[in-house]
Formats: structure tokens, C-alpha cells, sequence
């Protein structure tokens, strides 16, 4: 099954476009579409929430990575600054969409 997405015209995907697709392409209604788009974005940010990466097979993984206290300074004044711990989350593309993206080959 192969999903368009040319006659998107923002650069952007939202998940209102997503949904979208999900309801012109697959046939699914209106509102079985924005419920399965937003089940999909609440797991993979409770999964992150509670520490555990998440692996999309043939797009890539998203993890949480926590970042040290370091020093840092106000760039307009100069002013030393200490930045707090915190976490963060990364995405790593798979080489498949590596791939895809120099144009090598297909995701599907």
C-alpha cells in the first residue's frame, strides 16, 4: 500500500494531515482516523515519558537521553549561567530512510 502526500501544501505533516491520508487513502472514517493518529504520537510519548526507547523497523529509534549540569552564559550579556540536567529526546534515522533520503531506495 503507497500513501501520497503531494498535494500536502504546507511544508509541514500534522497529524490533522495525517489523519487525512489515513481516511482518503485507507478508507477508515473521519474519526477512527484522528483517534488512531493520536493513539499512535500518546504511545510513543508515554513510552519516551517513562524512559523506554522507542524502534520504528525501516524509519528509526527515539530515545531519551539525559544531559548533565554543565555552565553556560547569557550570550547577550555574557553573564555565567548555570543549565540545569534535564532529559531529552533524540531520533536516529534507520539507514533504510537514510537511504530513501539520498534517493537509494524505497521504505516500503
Amino acid at each position: 500500500m503507497e500513501f501520497s502526500v503531494e498535494s500536502l501544501e504546507t511544508p509541514a505533516l500534522t497529524k490533522a494531515q495525517l489523519a487525512e491520508l489515513l481516511f482518503e487513502q485507507i478508507g477508515l472514517n473521519k474519526r477512527e482516523s484522528k483517534d488512531m493518529i493520536d493513539a499512535f504520537f500518546d504511545l510513543i510519548s508515554d513510552s519516551l515519558v517513562e524512559g523506554q526507547d522507542v524502534r520504528i523497523s525501516g524509519f528509526g529509534n527515539f530515545q531519551i537521553r539525559t544531559k548533565a549540569p554543565r555552565p553556560g552564559r547569557n550570550p547577550r550579556t555574557g553573564e555565567a549561567i548555570p543549565i540545569e540536567a534535564r532529559r531529552v529526546a533524540t531520533f536516529h534515522a534507520s539507514h533504510k530512510l537514510k537511504d530513501q533520503i539520498q534517493g537509494e531506495g524505497d521504505l516500503s
